[in-house]
């Protein structure tokens, strides 16, 4: 196939060029004068399936002939050396073997690091080991560098560095994948010294960026019909711009350092190196202007010595558009709008960027017309609905079953996804309602049990969930083995249902890669050791994060959305490169706990930059394409954003360019953006929509409330639309999922803790202590309250008050004592047809036969200015009492009603009886309920609340917001 020579043999292929294509062409045009059977005998060696796919695909749409032997660069070796190896370890029993070792130097030494980063540092350690196999890197390499300046932050690297030392001389004779690869190339690459094939063998499409691969790159430049034939090699740029891409330190950022490596490393020079093909530069001017743009920073003075060369800027920069979008939002709309019209046109458009999350909006935006883009990434199999499932079941095992672990479940497509599924949808119904409603905030078998006999529900339903639910709490260290195990049984437990019936958890796609992963971590099992349940549940996550599973649903054949990699073997009409900020183009390095970027170099290890290098290849490969969009949000969710190095690069240049028209065009480039961003804005466009005024509801008589409680006249008096929404409209706020320690608990347990002890008091003055009093305290916090934590903090706070509030007690009993707990209060108000209810916290009676009122309050108590305009609750009851709303007390004086402050700090607020009289707040009373039987009064919205920043349950009801409370209220007569 080729002429002997004394040299390597390379070729390329410039940017811009359908790679795949171009190399199916050079392979056809070369073959064309030999025998049919001659390229059949070629090895033809590329860097990805998808390139290999679409090579096969190229040739198989004709002429027809024989194919040559297609390989992968990973696997070459294996299929031509004669002298194989035993497979490679599983990755991942050396990731669990990892971890095995990183836990035990952590239980050791846990002030190396802490105990959550286990799994991260495993991984990290794991890439390190990748990476000094593939490159060739000995340990003695690490630990002979010059760390004098280092020595704190080293000594705790080397005891992880050790780790993968030792982990490295126990596998000797069981080699992973980096280092069985490496050693396979070695071979074959020994073999071909003493027995160099005489058939042509082509390496293509790739950069050299590791190790292995430029070893091998190397030596098949090197053979007599050997050839590489590079991807995306910049034949504009200058000798001198090659010549100073020699140092990594400087120049590894660049797209074209890894080609300048390889030229050098082989002794040529670019001149050496022949284009595969002619002709298949879509726009030669931009290459030339991209080129230009992306030279080296010690170089950039070239852009005034040979940017006024640049004379067709209008021709390089036509077919491209500059889209700067306001917001992540408004880009990726702009985006799926072009891609809908590529549809619709039938023309082939992709989308390349590496941020996954302009590309869920994109798919996002693409759904509401039916389009669904063909997407290379697909979804992690985390984020599956397997996925989702088996790490919620892993959870159970983690933490005691709380109310939102159990409905997450109990509501999961894959869970009773067997037979029976509507009956179990909804006993799940009833379930999440009486969990609101009534609790326990940790549900335990005899609830549930009570829960179905008070529902009627399915005993069996009930028996299921408390088996595969319940108790399900692990604080003891197992084997993986067992945790995988017990998931499995549990998972496939709970997808089946209380019928028995088989689920679809291991069904489809995503379920059969869950499926594939659990088996083999069963097999691998024997190698991770004892774990905790929070240990495996984060090995599962990390595993299952590390996967990937397509959706086979038809997609758009011609809208896609690749990465980076993928968009080096794909040709498309339309390139989006979208996301061009810095941190997504080029994506921040990682960061390295290890070893900083100088003892890479020294070392020999991969520097940082090599990421970024590839990344701007791929950028400069990518908008060589014949129509180009660039775009970028100049602010992100909360600051404002740093245009890609790149772009900001070609932005300068061209403005750095007036006399060629460089200003011009990139102005026309903008204005191609700005097109697309205003129909954006009108697909976002809403029509205007008045605020909503401030309700002032009228119902009619007939249906207004007959009957309040005491506590409910303050929200008649503050706020009357919540008394008509909760009595009239009969709405009652839903109550949270999530039971928590909340001040209305508080208030509940307190009241009773008060309760009991004086109710107990009565029975045995001597108790009447501060021990005696934290005692009762600490029994029913214990009994109400489940949350520890919760019952030290309000523990702590009434042995803070217990003195004060003992101290008062006996003051009070001096002068009478208590006559009723929870007194009932039941008052007609004739001849209105409204009744007053409600209960009083105590009722005292003092030697002189008046009644003194006493009501606790684990909040601030109301000042005796709000009682009497607002907050009249003891001023009411203390005029129900002598008016006889007391159910079994007569009729009799009030001297004295107090709010009892049992919050932060003990306080008491009376009443002011003085002021208020019982008579007059009576009146008061009787005229407010008059009122609101009017039919021309209305129950306006927040009408008159301490402070604008409290919230009513019913305010998203009443549009508030939309209005506030400088507004007219507006009557609405209601029928």
């Amino acid at each position: 196939m080729f002429e002997t020579q004394d040299r390597p043999r390379i070729f390329a292929v410039p940017p811009g060029a359908d790679f795949p294509k171009a190399l199916v062409e050079g392979l056809r045009a070369r073959s064309a004068t030999h025998s049919p059977e001659a390229l059949a005998r070629c090895d033809l060696v590329v860097n990805t399936r998808r390139m290999a796919r679409r090579v096969r695909a190229l040739y198989d749409a004709g002429p027809p002939c024989l194919l040559p032997r297609l390989s992968l660069v990973t696997g070459y070796a294996d299929a031509a050396c004669s002298q194989p190896l035993p497979p490679a370890l599983p990755a991942l029993r050396r990731r669990l073997e990892l971890t095995q070792l990183i836990g035990n130097l952590l239980e050791r030494q846990p002030d190396l690091a802490p105990r959550a980063s286990l799994f991260d540092l495993s991984d990290s350690l794991a890439a390190l080991l990748d990476e000094m196999q593939g490159e060739g890197v000995a340990p003695e390499a690490i630990r002979a560098l010059d760390v004098s300046d280092l020595s704190g932050h080293w000594a705790r690297a080397q005891r992880f560095i050790g780790i993968a030392e030792q982990f490295l001389q126990d596998t000797d004779s069981a080699l992973d994948q980096q280092a069985r690869q490496r050693q396979m190339v070695e071979r074959l690459i020994a073999e071909w010294h003493s027995d160099p094939p005489g058939h042509p063998v082509l390496l293509a499409g790739s950069t050299g960026s590791r190790g292995t691969t430029m070893l091998l790159m190397k030596e098949v430049a090197q053979l007599p019909q050997g050839a590489l034939i590079l991807p995306g090699f910049d034949f504009d740029q200058p000798s001198h711009v090659w010549d100073r891409l020699d140092d990594a330190l400087s120049a590894e950022d660049h797209p074209q350092y890894r080609f300048a490596k390889l030229l050098h490393d082989l002794g040529l020079t670019p001149a050496d190196v022949q284009p595969w093909t002619g002709g298949l530069t879509p726009c030669p001017p931009r290459n030339r202007l991209v080129s230009l743009a992306l030279r080296p920073a010690p170089v950039t003075d070239a852009w005034m010595s040979e940017g006024p060369a640049l004379t067709d800027l209008a021709h390089a920069t036509g077919d491209l558009t500059l889209l700067e979008a306001p917001s992540p939002r408004s880009e990726a709309l702009a985006i799926a709008l072009r891609l809908r019209e590529a549809a619709e046109t039938g023309q082939k458009a992709a989308l390349i960027t590496p941020d996954r999350m302009l590309t869920r909006q994109v798919s996002a935006a693409l759904d509401q017309w039916n389009i669904l883009p063909d997407d290379s990434a697909g979804l992690p199999l985390q984020l599956s609905p397997p996925g989702r499932f088996l790490r919620h079941v892993a959870g159970l095992f983690t933490k005691r079953l709380d109310s939102e672990v159990l409905l997450t479940l109990l509501k999961h497509p894959l869970c009773h996804d067997g037979a029976e599924r509507g009956a179990h949808l909804l006993n799940t119904r009833e379930l999440e309602l009486d969990l609101r409603r009534n609790g326990p905030p940790f549900p335990e078998g005899p609830s549930l049990a009570g829960f179905a006999e008070r529902k009627k529900i399915s005993v069996d339903w009930v028996g299921w969930i408390t088996r595969h639910f319940c108790d399900q709490l692990v604080r003891d260290r197992l084997p993986l083995s067992t945790w995988v195990q017990r998931l499995r049984h549990l998972a496939e437990g709970i997808s089946a249902g209380h019928t028995g019936a088989e689920g679809s958890l291991w069904d489809k796609n995503a379920g059969q890669k869950a499926r594939s992963l659990m088996d083999e971590l069963e097999r691998e099992a024997a190698h991770g050791g004892d774990l905790s349940s929070r240990d495996f549940t984060d090995l599962l996550g990390a595993l299952l994060a590390n996967e990937e599973v397509r959706d086979r649903d038809a997609p758009n054949e011609n809208i896609m959305i690749w990465g980076t990699l993928e968009a080096r073997v794909q040709g498309a009409d339309l390139l989006i490169l979208g996301g061009l900020n810095d941190g997504s183009w080029p994506e921040a390095p990682s960061p390295d706990p290890w070893l900083n970027r100088q003892m890479r170099h020294r070392a020999g290890l991969l520097l940082p930059e090599r990421r970024i290098g590839l990344s701007a290849h791929d950028f400069q490969q990518a908008i060589a394409a014949p129509e180009v969009w660039l775009t970028r949000a100049t602010r992100s969710d909360d600051a404002e954003t740093v245009p890609s190095r790149w772009l900001n690069r070609l932005t300068n240049l061209l403005r750095g360019l007036p006399a060629q028209g460089g200003d011009q065009a990139l102005a026309d480039m903008r204005a191609r953006g700005t097109i697309w961003l205003q129909r954006a804005d009108l697909l976002e466009a809403a029509p205007a929509i008045p605020p909503a005024p401030r309700p002032s509801p009228r119902p009619p008589v007939a249906v207004r409330p007959r009957q309040l409680s005491v506590t409910e006249i303050k929200h008649l008096i503050r706020d009357p639309y919540a008394i008509y929404a909760k009595h009239v409209l009969r709405l009652r706020p839903l109550d949270p999922l999530v039971q928590a320690p909340d001040a209305l608990l508080r208030g509940i347990v307190i009241h009773e803790i008060l309760e009991t002890f004086i109710k107990d008091s009565l029975l045995d003055g001597a108790i009447l202590h501060r021990d005696a009093f934290l005692k009762r305290a600490l029994a029913l916090l214990e009994a109400h309250v489940p949350w520890p934590t919760a019952r030290k903090l309000w523990l702590a706070r009434l042995a803070r008050i217990a003195d004060a509030f003992l101290a008062a007690e006996v003051e009070r009993r001096s002068d009478g004592g208590p006559i009723a707990f929870e007194a009932r209060i039941r008052k007609r108000l004739d001849p209105l047809d409204f009744t007053l209810v409600g209960r009083a916290d105590r009722i005292d009676q003092n030697r002189r036969g008046a009644l003194c009122i006493y009501d606790y309050k684990t909040g601030t108590p109301p000042s005796e200015k709000q009682q009497a305009r607002f907050d009249k609750q003891l001023l009411i009851e203390a005029a129900l009492a002598e008016e006889g709303g007391f159910e079994s007390i007569d009729p009799m004086p009030v001297t004295r009603a107090v709010f009892i402050g049992m919050g932060g700090s003990y306080t008491e607020v009376p009443a002011p009886l003085d002021s208020e009289p019982p008579e007059r707040v009576w009146a008061e009373m009787r005229q407010l309920i008059a009122a609101y039987f009017q039919p021309e009064q209305g129950f306006t919205a927040r009408r008159m609340l301490h402070r604008d920043t409290d919230r009513g349950d019913y305010d998203h009801l009443a549009r508030f917001g939309e209005w506030d409370r400088t507004a007219t209220p507006c009557p609405e007569d209601l029928t």
